[in-house]
C-alpha cells in the first residue's frame, strides 16, 4: 500500500484530504506543520507528500527544501495544496522541488487524478 504524508495546519483540511486518499486505498499519515512533518518522515519512506504552503513554525516551501536535503526523501514527489496562486510563489515551490501545485478549494477527484499521474 502506498503511503502519503499530508501536511496542513488546518485539521479540517487534513481530514478532508485523508478521507479522499483513504477511500482511494492509500495509507495516510498527517502532520500539522513542516516541523511535525520532518519528524513524521523519520518513520520511514513515503510515496508522496501533499503539503500546504502557509503554516506556523515551518511553512511548506521551507519544509520542502529541508525534506529534499535528506537522501531518503530527496526523490519523494511533493504536491503543494494551497490557497496560494501567485506565479512567484509557485515558481519558488517548483524550484524547491514541488511536482504539482493545486489551489484550494479543490475537487477531491482532481487531487486523486494528479496523485495517480505522479505515483500510479
Amino acid at each position: 500500500m502506498k503511503r502519503i504524508l499530508i501536511v496542513d495546519d488546518a485539521i479540517t483540511m487534513r481530514q478532508l484530504v485523508a478521507a479522499t486518499l483513504k477511500s482511494a486505498g492509500y495509507e495516510v499519515v498527517d502532520a500539522r506543520d513542516g516541523v511535525d512533518a520532518l519528524k513524521k518522515l523519520e518513520t520511514g519512506r513515503f510515496n508522496l507528500v501533499v503539503s500546504d504552503v502557509n503554516m506556523p513554525n515551518m511553512d511548506g516551501i521551507t519544509f520542502l527544501k529541508e525534506m529534499k536535503k535528506n537522501p531518503t526523501h530527496k526523490f519523494t514527489p511533493v504536491i503543494m495544496l494551497t490557497t496560494e496562486s501567485q506565479a512567484s510563489i509557485k515558481e519558488e515551490g517548483r524550484l524547491a522541488g514541488a511536482k504539482a501545485w493545486i489551489v484550494k478549494p479543490f475537487k477531491p477527484n482532481d487531487l486523486l487524478t494528479v496523485i495517480k499521474k505522479i505515483i500510479g
